[in-house]
């Protein structure tokens, strides 16, 4: 693993943007263990069993984020953030595609007997969730992308708010106001009892 301070990573990002090819292969190593952990919470989250491993995930969103055109990284957290963003794309494309299956391609068939012992597994809690999300996009993009950037993408309230360019004091409000409305929104308006 690699040690580097965020500044370092900056710069990194900087310079790779101002196209220079020696700073990507410096910044390969330097952040490829972030982006691993990041992948490691999003696997995590997942149904045991899930056909997509942590290293696949993180190629795949290298992939996507080398392909990226006229990207001006700001700093490590937009770099991050937007990394975070790739991943929950990927792996909510293919929870969808796992479901489209599920409902007739190739599908375990299950009795009417033994479905109640079915489980919804977390294939449709990381759907449901990315359906939440898209909702509270439409009424307040901000604190859809604060959600996005904290808990998807593992950023602190501080990160999040330079990202974003906001006080780490209304990262923190509208990070407890989403989470409020994405509970209630997820558990169909019920309250907690």
């Amino acid at each position: 693993m690699v040690n580097s301070t965020p500044c370092e990573v900056t710069q990194l990002l900087r310079a790779w943007n101002d196209g220079d090819e020696l700073a990507f292969e410096q910044l390969v190593p330097v952040v490829q263990a972030e982006l691993h952990r990041l992948a490691q919470n999003y696997i995590g989250r997942e149904r045991p069993g899930h056909l997509l491993q942590t290293t696949a995930l993180v190629n795949e969103a290298w992939l996507r984020l080398i392909d990226w055109q006229n990207v001006s990284w700001q700093n490590r957290a937009h770099f991050y953030g937007a990394a975070a963003s790739i991943m929950r794309r990927i792996l909510v494309d293919e929870a969808r595609n796992r479901q489209r299956q599920k409902r007739g391609g190739g599908a375990l068939q299950v009795s009417l007997t033994n479905a109640a012992g079915v489980s919804g597994e977390k294939t449709t809690d990381l759907v449901a969730l990315d359906d939440a999300l898209q909702s509270l996009a439409e009424i307040d993009s901000r604190k859809s992308k604060i959600v996005e950037l904290r808990f998807f993408g593992g950023l602190t309230v501080e990160e999040t708010a330079e990202v974003l360019k906001l006080s780490a004091r209304q990262v923190a409000r509208d990070w407890n106001l989403a989470q409020a409305w994405l509970f209630r929104e997820l558990n169909g308006g019920r309250h907690a009892s």
